[in-house]
């Protein structure tokens, strides 16, 4: 690593999991929001990697099936400490989530919607909202620094917000894009990937990891692939063969076992189909259910496709064979998180070490900046989705020819809501408040809301 005027002193484990555990902890937002909060801190504030870098697995992340923030999270977490960094780095990401939504899964079992946790989640979604914003913005400036990205980022909203296109079509189209003009005008993607456009940027250089390309090497990851490959499938053929295809944990890890691998564009992009079937084929949910188990995951840290973990805990719950229906349902929940997220370290100890060592390929990192300039326009999709949901009570989807478009019913605009979605955002924006302080302010104002029957829950 070349000597700069302040050096990186490499962190040990005990640093490393502090660092991750303080993620995991604060990692409200969805995607937007989780990916801004890591780039601030292991770029920005630890300088573990370069911006150049850190785009450069969230391009390989953003391709994968699953939740690609914690797949992130796991990259560099391997990339830092090897296979045991990725492992830290992934569960600590998960398992605040995990545990909350967990206990909210009993409390909605057991008590139903409880209107001390209803104002609360009020007020936090506030804060989320202003801190997907701030994350649109800070990614975009550092993502989008020529034409070409900018208008990438353009079309790759307008394609999902108006045209109803799906995530993966817009993905790929956006690579091919990266590898035919990036050939003709490599300066158009390449000049975002090299760590130089933008002021402020972290260059490689400058970090804990320098320019060189990654130091673990490919045997490691890939003993540990086939281990996370054995963990994630062996359970699952186990219950099939103990039990029978029409076993509840059975189905649980089967259905969710595919879900894992069809899950390109996170959880957004599944959570119809899972809504669908856990109604319909299963009879886990009643019809609504899928919404405030969203609502419970919107809330919560960690990634959204933690709904899932609702799904399943209410489905084992409502089918519990001859055991208790709060175990059946903790043991439903936790097989569906296992074999949600064990593909998840697959994917990246599988791909990893390959992807660091074509970093310096001009065609790849081409496709890759397209594609990340196209996830811009996909968070600003999500923030917009997002902000319709929270200051509006209700939200149609407008169908005319080739449109899709969600438009609110503007007589159902909730002025609390919107006065402390402003404020939260004024409060992030033009005064940079820290994530802590904007949630427990947001969250004290929602209950205070509540209170006093302002708060539309």
């Amino acid at each position: 690593m070349t000597e700069t005027s302040e050096k990186v002193v490499h962190p040990d484990l005990r640093e490393a999991f502090a660092v991750w555990a303080r993620i995991g902890v604060l990692s409200f937002g969805g995607p937007a929001g989780q990916i801004a909060l890591m780039h601030r801190i292991v770029v920005e504030e630890k300088r573990w990697i370069s911006d150049a870098r850190f785009l450069h697995a969230l391009n390989y992340c953003m391709l994968l099936p699953g939740p690609e923030a914690q797949q992130l999270a796991t990259y560099i977490g391997w990339l830092v400490h090897g296979v045991r960094g990725g492992v830290i780095a992934g569960m600590l990401f998960i398992l605040p989530g995990l545990i909350t939504v967990m206990g909210l899964s009993m409390i909605y079992a057991t008590l139903g919607n409880v209107g001390v946790v209803e104002g609360l989640f009020f007020g936090l979604k506030a804060a989320v909202l202003a801190i997907v914003v701030q994350a649109v913005l800070r990614i975009g400036t550092r993502v989008l620094v020529g034409g070409w990205t900018t208008v990438l980022a353009i079309l790759a909203f307008l394609a999902i917000f108006v045209f109803g296109v799906p995530f993966p079509l817009v993905i790929a189209a956006a690579a091919a894009i990266g590898l035919i003009a990036g050939r003709r005008a490599p300066a158009a993607f390449t000049k975002g990937a090299t760590g130089q456009a933008g002021s402020g940027t972290v260059r490689d250089e400058d970090t804990l990891l320098g320019a060189g390309a990654a130091a673990p090497d490919r045997s490691g990851p890939l003993r540990s692939a086939a281990i996370c490959l054995a963990i994630w499938l062996l359970p699952v053929a186990a219950l099939y063969g103990l039990f029978g295809a029409d076993d509840v944990f059975a189905r649980i890890a089967g259905f969710f076992s595919t879900m894992a691998v069809v899950t390109f564009g996170g959880a957004y992009a599944a959570l119809a189909y899972v809504a669908q079937e856990a109604v319909e084929s299963f009879g886990w949910l009643r019809p609504g259910e899928m919404l405030d188990g969203l609502g419970l995951a919107e809330t919560t840290p960690g990634p959204l496709i933690l709904v899932t973990q609702f799904v399943g805990f209410m489905g084992a719950y409502r089918d519990p064979g001859a055991m208790p229906p709060l175990v059946a349902g903790t043991l439903g929940g936790l097989l569906t998180s296992w074999v949600t997220f064990a593909p998840c370290f697959f994917w990246i100890f599988l791909g990893a070490p390959f992807i660091e060592r074509l970093r310096q390929n001009g065609a790849l990192t081409s496709a890759l900046t397209a594609i990340t300039a196209a996830v811009v326009g996909v968070m600003a999709n999500l923030a917009v989705w997002f902000g319709l949901h929270v200051l509006f009570g209700e939200v149609r989807t407008v169908r005319a020819g080739g449109l899709a478009l969600d438009w609110p019913v503007w007589s159902t605009l909730d002025p609390a809501s919107a006065l402390l979605v402003a404020a939260a955002l004024v409060a992030a924006l033009r005064f940079k408040l820290g994530i802590l302080p904007l949630l427990g302010g947001a969250a004290g104002t929602g209950l205070l809301l509540w209170g006093a029957g302002l708060a539309a829950v």
